[in-house]
């Protein structure tokens, strides 16, 4: 299963707004993506509330996962996104 960590880059954290960004790009990918904590059960990333539900916050470390190894570019962009202050957008 690939993964990636991430660290949420939007000081505010995954609030409504930004989380809502980052779960219509998950559901964008068309590619089932699991979010995060350590030690926690992950959590679907196309989800809006179960995304919101972890209550993230910025400068957190996250790992997301896919089943597919043919995904990996998916983490990649979604990595990228996630660093991103997606309050600013």
């Amino acid at each position: 299963m690939p993964q990636r960590r991430a660290t949420i880059g939007t000081t505010s954290g995954l609030h409504a707004r930004p989380a809502s960004k980052f779960t219509q790009a998950v559901a964008a990918t068309g590619t089932d993506v699991l979010i995060g904590r350590d030690g926690q059960p992950p959590v679907t990333a196309s989800s809006v509330l179960m995304v919101m539900g972890l209550a993230l916050q910025g400068g957190e470390e996250v790992l997301l996962s896919v089943d597919d190894p043919a995904a990996e570019p998916t983490l990649d962009e979604l990595v990228a996104l996630l660093a991103t202050d997606l309050d600013a957008s």
